[in-house]
C-alpha cells in the first residue's frame, strides 16, 4: 500500500523522480495534475466545487475559463475567477489565459493527468467534435484525446437537438466521457449542495479519484 509522507525541502526535487518507487522502505505518492475548463453554459458551481475539492485533496489544478465562462462563473457563484477568489491563497491552483496557445498545456509533452470541461457549452462541444477549436480549452481537450488521457465533458443543456447528440456521439467515439449534469435523487438530497456534490462525485469517479462526496447506492 502506498504511503504519503512529508519530504524535507532538500529532497523535494529528488522525490519527483521517485514516484511509485521504494525509498527507505516507503513509497512516494504524487498526485496527478487535473485541468478544469469552464465554458459559457450554466452550472459553474459544479466547477467551483470540483476545483476546491481537488485542492483540498492535494491535487494540482490548472483552471481555464472562456470569456463567457468567466462571466457566468462570477455571476452564478459570486466568486471572482482568480487565485484568491477560488483558492484563497497561492498553492495548488494555476489559472491560464484561454487565448494563450503558447501555454505549456497546449503540448502533449505536458503530462497532466485528466481534463474536465464543466460546464461544457454546446458551442464548445461542436468545436471539439470537429477538432476546429482555436482556444486553449479546446486545445487541451484535443491533447487529452490524442494522448489517450481522460477527458470528461459535462454538458448542461436541454432540450438537445440532433446536432448536439451527434457531436456527443462523435466525442464519445473518440474517447471522451460524456457526463451530462443530471443529478440523481436516490440519495435523497436535502439541499442544493447535496445535488451539486452528487455531480462532482460522478466527475471524480470518471477521472478515477476516490471520494465520499455523496451517498452511494447500497451503502
Amino acid at each position: 500500500m502506498a504511503v504519503s509522507y512529508e519530504l524535507g525541502e532538500s529532497t523535494q526535487q529528488t522525490a519527483r523522480f521517485l514516484v511509485g518507487m521504494e525509498r527507505t522502505g516507503r513509497i512516494v505518492q504524487m498526485k496527478g495534475r487535473i485541468v478544469v475548463g469552464i465554458t459559457g453554459a450554466t452550472g459553474s458551481t459544479y466547477a467551483l466545487t470540483l476545483i476546491r475539492w481537488l485542492i483540498r485533496g492535494g491535487y494540482p489544478v490548472d483552471a481555464i475559463a472562456s470569456e463567457t465562462g468567466r462571466q457566468v462563473f462570477e455571476y452564478e457563484t459570486g466568486v471572482r475567477f482568480s487565485l484568491s477568489g477560488i483558492a484563497g491563497k497561492k498553492g495548488l491552483l494555476s489559472i491560464h489565459d484561454n487565448d494563450n496557445l503558447f501555454s505549456s498545456l497546449s503540448s502533449g509533452s505536458n503530462r497532466f493527468e485528466s481534463a474536465v470541461i464543466v460546464p461544457c457549452s454546446m458551442g464548445t462541444l461542436g468545436r471539439l467534435a470537429s477538432a476546429s477549436g482555436s482556444k486553449l480549452i479546446e486545445r487541451v481537450a484535443d491533447v487529452a484525446l490524442k494522448e489517450r488521457r481522460r477527458l470528461v465533458l459535462v454538458p448542461r443543456e436541454t432540450p438537445l437537438n440532433r446536432l448536439h447528440l451527434q457531436n456527443m456521439l462523435a466525442l464519445s467515439s473518440a474517447g471522451a466521457v460524456i457526463l451530462p449534469a443530471m443529478p440523481g435523487f436516490y440519495q435523497k438530497p436535502r439541499t442544493i449542495e447535496d445535488m451539486i456534490n452528487f455531480m462532482v462525485s460522478k466527475i471524480l469517479d470518471a477521472i478515477d479519484i476516490p471520494n465520499d462526496l455523496t451517498k452511494r447506492w447500497g451503502t
